[in-house]
This record gives C-alpha cells, sequence and structure tokens, in this order.
C-alpha cells in the first residue's frame, strides 16, 4: 500500500502506485495517476487530469497539473503528463493544457528548480534543467539537455533545442537553434561548447557545429543562403543537419547573431 500521512488529501479516484509516497498536508486530485516510487513530500500539490510516471520527487510548495493561467479556460478537461525520474523543487508550477484534449508534456530526468515556472501547452523533452525563477509561456517547446539559467523569460511558441542554453537573465522571443547560447533578447551568443564536451561531443562534433555557427551567425549572407553556405561548404554532420533543420522549421524566425545586421 502506498506510505500516506494522515493529514494529506487523495481523492477517491486517484490511483497511485503501492511504493508512492504521499507526506503531511500533500493534495492529489481525482483522475491523478502517480507510478511507483514516486514521493510527494509536505504540501505538494497534483491537480486533476495529471500522469505522473516512477520515482519523481516533488517538494514542498510544488504544483503539477493546475488549471492554465488562461483567462480562456473554463475548467475544461485538459492534461498534464510527466515522465520518470523528475526533480520539482519548492514553489515550481507546471500548468495543464488550456483547451479541451489539449496536454502539457514533460519528459524524463528533468530538474526544474525553486519557482520555475511551465506554462500550459508546453513540451519539455528529456535532461533539461530549468533553474530558479525560469519562466516559460504557453506552448513553449525544450529540446533534450537545454539549459534554462534563472531568471530567464521565454515567449510563447518559442522552440528551445537540444543542447542549447540560455544565460542568466536572458530572454527569447525568438527560437533558439540546436547547440547555441542564448544571451540578452534574443541574441545567439555562442555555441554551448561546455555542455557539448560535459555530453560526450567529440573534437570533430564540436568542430562542425562551431564552423557552421559562425557561417550562420557571424556572416551578412541572407539567412537562405547562409544555411546553403554550409550545406555546400561545410561538413554536415548528423549534428549540423539537426541545426539546419531546425532553423529552416522556425515560424518565430530564430535570434540575431552578434555582428550580423540580418534581422
Amino acid at each position: 500500500m502506498p506510505e500516506i500521512h494522515p493529514s494529506a488529501y487523495i481523492h477517491p479516484d486517484a490511483r497511485l502506485a503501492d511504493d508512492v509516497q504521499v507526506g503531511p498536508h500533500a493534495f492529489i486530485d481525482a483522475d491523478v495517476t502517480i507510478g511507483s516510487g514516486t514521493r510527494l513530500l509536505h504540501g505538494a500539490h497534483v491537480g486533476r487530469w495529471t500522469r505522473l510516471g516512477a520515482n519523481n520527487l516533488i517538494y514542498p510548495g510544488a504544483v503539477v497539473g493546475h488549471d492554465p493561467q488562461d483567462i480562456g479556460y473554463k475548467g475544461e478537461e485538459a492534461w498534464t503528463e510527466i515522465g520518470d525520474g523528475n526533480i520539482i523543487r519548492e514553489g515550481v508550477t507546471i500548468h495543464r493544457g488550456n483547451r479541451p484534449g489539449t496536454v502539457t508534456r514533460v519528459g524524463s530526468n528533468n530538474f526544474f528548480m525553486v519557482n520555475s515556472h511551465v506554462a500550459h501547452n508546453c513540451i519539455i523533452g528529456n535532461n533539461v534543467i530549468l533553474v530558479n525563477g525560469a519562466l516559460l509561456a504557453g506552448h513553449v517547446e525544450v529540446g533534450d539537455r537545454a539549459i534554462i539559467s534563472g531568471n530567464c523569460q521565454v515567449h510563447q511558441f518559442v522552440r528551445i533545442g537540444p543542447f542549447a542554453m540560455m544565460r542568466g537573465g536572458s530572454g527569447a522571443v525568438k527560437d533558439i537553434p540546436p547547440f547555441c547560447v542564448n544571451d540578452g533578447l534574443s541574441w545567439i551568443r555562442a555555441i554551448n561548447a561546455v555542455g557539448l564536451k560535459r555530453n560526450g561531443f567529440d573534437v570533430r562534433r564540436v568542430r562542425a557545429v562551431k564552423e557552421a555557427f559562425k557561417a550562420i551567425f557571424r556572416s551578412d549572407l541572407p539567412l537562405a543562403q547562409a544555411l546553403a553556405k554550409v550545406e555546400n561548404d561545410l561538413d554536415v554532420t548528423d549534428d549540423v543537419r539537426q541545426m539546419l533543420d531546425f532553423i529552416r522549421a522556425s515560424k518565430r524566425g530564430i535570434g540575431s547573431g552578434r555582428g550580423s545586421s540580418r534581422e
């Protein structure tokens, strides 16, 4: 049987694995499923229509799966789906989808630090870090192993590519390509060289990404010509192809590179 503190509230319709632990004054609403090994510490809140996987750790005061901050939302059934092995620290908020049948989806092994926020309909990959006070507006997508540093702000519908990094206090109103560092307001500053090396990228992989970055973000060529130059003149590795495809798929546009006249 789950280990449930007497002061916790568990809705009769909630389904908890046998080894779930629920601390004092925690709250679990209806239509919630919680997987094996997950722990809710005191005061943690899991809202309706939430699926939590295995081995998640939810700290005091965190709110997962509650109503979206959208004045158009009228209480319709919408979901929050969270994978396995996530750490959700104090004051974190992760809100459900904002329209019937929509979902806020979080992968596995992510680390949400104190007071970070994931708004409705976001899609978060795996091994992502949101540092204290990082704020994601609705419909943001974050790729695997991206890092959103402290007090960063991300505009709605922005995409952040895998292995990208936002420097502390920066903002993103345009997409951040994979492997890149965002600074200021959508300024693509550099590649995330330290992050790539820490994640096992060898010298050739890093060099190929760096050369592609220079051709795209340190050139005054129009974007389409810069991308064509990369394809024609440089080593188009799988990583470089991922960067090119991400940029071409952008609907909001991408941030500008230092020294470039391109908006």
